[in-house]
């Protein structure tokens, strides 16, 4: 397959690609998702398989698709194609469906967080369970809600067409310190509220052990760690193409695979509080949507003056999170329409947001459709992390090595990866997907 002959764009600094990946890794998924899941499952049950699934089966399939994406330098979509053969097209055509299924509606969520954020500064926040129902309905529904997905499409595509260096890095290099510190300062404030105690002995102490075994609960720990890892995807592929040889991947997958959890542990710390504080545990049961746009605001529009400024700085975040999340989403088309078509990258930029645009609508018009979507991308992405970790472990473990040792990687690393890569994590993944799977279909049934 004939490929631009031109050098391929690299990361100017490990830094930046760290904050990249990063920033890719935390997203909407940790301060939308964690909260509902925690609570979904039983709190500190669900905290224990999601940390259990990010060790034994995510860090593996992180440091599995760094070394897809460096050893064949091409974008998601041509990658299992150059390493492994046109039967591995499937893959590649799973890397390219899940992000842009998944940017399509995640553009509309930014557009409600975009709305929370700015009427928290203009206008004012619900105070009880009535006006909260209401105010979801406004950030939801009208065709406001088209501009808002408008303006997240373009902000992320312009970035994009930027390029690695000038568009993405710079991003990242800017906005994950200015991230970090604000969820910082919301989880000190957090800790000062009336019952945030309770909320930390739900989240951490409140422990069912039948909930190891819900195959909803399951469900809920693979699919926010692979959708909050942003593995199964094509990201971590498209992002190790731009990277040097030297850079230590095993190294570079527990930097991200950490700093990822932490950001889900402290929204967490910050959700958990404000819920038993104002006394808003049984909404957030309701939906996944519920946790961060009917619970979040109404718990803070009770506290006055000083809620509306948590819920600026919050909202805040949680956008500015959204659009890390967002930029590398559509890296993956991309990339992809660069690598295979020849395209310029500004070209490419505007036809992967006029297509996902487009596609997004039904999610504008539906949060039904919205919700089963989310549902439906999560799961493939569990599969994806299976056919990752067979084809490195498997059709290609003389690639993972061949990677692994340009990183440094000590014998004993290497040994224990392509252990992992090969008779464990491929069996607990399955497992995993199956009971994702049947999950998923009792509840779209439902």
């Amino acid at each position: 397959m004939e490929q631009k002959s031109i050098k391929r764009e690299q990361w100017n600094t490990k830094v930046g690609f760290m904050l990249a990946a990063v920033g890719s890794a935390v997203g909407l998924g940790n301060l939308w998702g964690f909260a509902y899941s925690s609570s979904e499952g039983g709190g500190a049950a669900f905290v224990l398989l999601y940390i259990l699934v990010v060790l034994i089966v995510c860090f593996p399939i992180f440091v599995a698709e760094f070394a897809l994406g460096r050893n064949t330098n091409v974008s998601a979509y041509l990658a299992p194609i150059k390493a492994a053969g046109n039967n591995w097209a499937p893959l590649g055509w799973l890397f390219i469906i899940a992000p842009i299924a998944i940017a399509s509606y995640y553009a509309v969520v930014m557009s409600w967080t975009g709305e929370v954020f700015l009427l928290s500064i203009f206008d004012g926040l619900p105070k009880n369970a009535i006006e909260s129902n209401n105010f979801f309905k406004s950030i939801s529904e009208g065709n406001h809600v088209f501009v808002g997905q408008l303006i997240s499409l373009g902000l992320g595509s312009y970035i994009v067409s930027g390029g690695i260096k000038k568009g993405i890095e710079k991003l990242n290099i800017v906005c994950m310190p200015i991230l970090f510190i604000i969820l910082f300062l919301l989880v000190i404030w957090a800790a000062f509220l009336g019952k945030a105690g309770e909320g930390y002995s739900n989240l951490f102490l409140n422990f069912d052990i039948k909930q190891l075994t819900n195959p909803t609960n399951i469900r809920l720990a693979f699919s926010q760690a692979f959708f909050s890892l942003s593995l199964g995807i094509g990201i971590m592929v498209t992002y190790a193409s731009y990277l040097n040889k030297k850079t230590n991947l095993p190294r570079q997958a527990i930097k991200i695979s950490s700093l990822d959890t932490l950001v889900g542990l402290m929204a967490g710390l910050i959700t958990f509080p404000i819920i038993y504080t104002f006394n808003l545990s049984g909404s957030i049961n309701e939906s996944t949507i519920g946790t961060l746009f009917t619970t979040i605001p109404t718990g803070l529009g009770q506290y006055g003056v000083i809620g509306r400024l948590m819920a600026i700085l919050f909202f805040g975040l949680a956008y500015l999170a959204a659009i890390t999340s967002m930029v590398s989403l559509l890296e993956i088309p991309v990339s992809s329409l660069i690598d295979k078509f020849n395209f310029k990258r500004i070209n490419a930029s505007i036809c992967t947001f006029a297509f996902i645009f487009i596609i997004g609508i039904p999610s504008v018009r539906s949060i039904s459709f919205l919700d089963n979507l989310d549902s439906i991308a999560r799961t493939l992405l569990v599969g994806g992390g299976f056919l990752v970790a067979f084809l490195m472990g498997w059709v290609l473990p003389r690639s993972l090595d061949s990677e692994l040792e340009n990183s440094g990687s000590s014998i004993k690393t290497r040994r224990y990866l392509k252990f992992m890569l090969r008779y464990v994590t491929p069996v607990i993944v399955a497992w995993g997907f199956l009971i994702s799977l049947y999950d998923l279909i009792n509840k779209l049934s439902s």
